[in-house]
């Protein structure tokens, strides 16, 4: 009853709010500096247009330019690590105890952390001038850069063992934060979401932790900037709003990460990386030695959490290509009965190539996701597997029809 009750009411306030909840907004695009061809090619990423949908009629079938299919990825069988790695080797449940988290490898200050329900929150990065500087993104155990259908980039943000004081600006949910929370047995926190998005959203395994815009937790901004960039989130309120849902509860996960202390061998030097999003967002990662972590830029400027004034930097940097692909069953803008857009549905499941950044060098890996509750684990070309840094991690998803949009320099 109550599941039917929460879909019944989500697609009603959809239809109700329809789009005014939620626009990517006009962006104007600039040009992206010329960058030296990447040493590591890994593939990439495409395109969109801003989300506006006036009429959900259905529309006549339409010839359109079909992306690049994907090249088949080769299978990859996971065996036992040959060679035990020294250090601190975290691989299985029983390594973690009940102070460890399993998404960072960190013993945590707070272990009753571990008992709630992690939270995947949906955090705006363009435009700069309304979305930057983010707050909160610096006590996140997990972060994705994903682009949208407008070729800016957006973050889903996975808290679980910290609770910073405010998490924003919080913006409308995409295809992939249908995976994202499955993978992590996550709540979902957005603004809103298309409402045929927002239909699959409510319509998946997730629909009874998913929480909008009027749940508690949830507040605006007094700010002299538009409506839509307004919306944050104060995570404490977020979880009493789970718990109100009778879903606020340890998390249950079906795959761990590895993590290591001390990096796998055979590594080549990555001191700085240079990730391209197309002709919009530009990305830099930097490492810095004495402290063993990477750096972030975007546009040419530090990235800054508002709530500490820190830079943002991870142990680790994950360079993910995914299949992506236009969902052409959804239509996000149309015209006189002709379609001109759709949603890319970012395809993480199965396996996929990536590039693990930790300690200034690089592992070329295999990304793996089986079943739809795993997270994210990582092999080498023997199907060993490859052990992240202990700390934060961040996820760069790249589009796989991009071309070399990676530089990756020694130093």
């Amino acid at each position: 009853m109550k599941s039917n009750f929460r879909r019944i009411f989500g697609l009603l306030l959809c239809m109700m709010v329809g789009i005014f909840l939620e626009a990517c907004g006009n962006e104007t695009q600039r040009p992206l500096p010329t960058l030296v061809p990447s040493t590591t090619p890994i593939s990439a990423i495409e395109t969109d247009s801003s989300i506006i949908a006036s009429t959900f009629t259905p529309l006549p079938t339409v010839e359109v330019e079909i992306l690049p299919s994907a090249t088949p990825f080769p299978t990859v069988t996971v065996v036992p690590t040959s060679t035990p790695l020294p250090g601190l080797l975290l691989s299985a449940p029983e390594d973690f105890g009940t102070d460890r988290n399993p998404l960072t490898g960190e013993i945590v200050a707070e272990p009753a952390n571990l008992l709630r329900r992690p939270l995947a929150i949906k955090v705006s990065n363009n435009p700069p001038k309304y979305a930057r500087p983010q707050n909160g993104l610096s006590q996140a155990d997990l972060v994705f850069e994903h682009v949208t259908e407008v070729d800016i980039t957006r973050f889903t943000a996975i808290f679980y063992s910290q609770t910073p004081p405010d998490i924003g600006p919080v913006r409308s949910a995409r295809l992939i934060d249908k995976e994202l929370p499955a993978m992590y047995d996550a709540a979902l926190a957005m603004s809103g979401a298309h409402p045929i998005v927002s239909q699959r959203l409510h319509g998946s395994d997730i629909e009874d932790r998913i929480l909008r815009s009027h749940e508690a937790g949830f507040y605006r901004m007094d700010e002299d900037k538009p409506w839509e960039h307004t919306l944050h989130a104060d995570p404490s309120g977020l979880w009493q709003a789970i718990a109100a849902h009778d879903e606020d509860r340890p998390p249950q996960f079906t795959a761990w990460m590895t993590f290591s202390t001390l990096p796998p061998p055979d590594g080549e030097p990555a001191g700085r990386v240079t990730v391209a999003y197309d002709t919009y967002t530009l990305v830099e990662w930097v490492y810095n030695a004495a402290d063993g972590r990477y750096y972030r830029w975007a546009d040419g400027e530090a990235t800054i959490d508002a709530n500490n004034e820190q830079q943002i930097s991870a142990a680790n940097v994950i360079l993910l290509t995914a299949v992506h692909e236009k969902d052409r069953s959804i239509c996000l803008t149309h015209s006189e009965g002709v379609c001109s857009d759709w949603p890319l549905e970012i395809q993480i499941w199965g396996q996929g190539e990536a590039i693990i950044l930790r300690d200034g060098k690089q592992y070329p890996v295999t990304w793996l996701r089986e079943n739809r509750s795993d997270m994210f684990t990582f092999v080498n070309a023997a199907g060993e597997p490859v052990p992240l840094q202990i700390g934060n991690s961040w996820f760069q998803v790249l589009p796989h029809y991009y071309a070399n949009p990676i530089t990756i320099k020694p130093n």
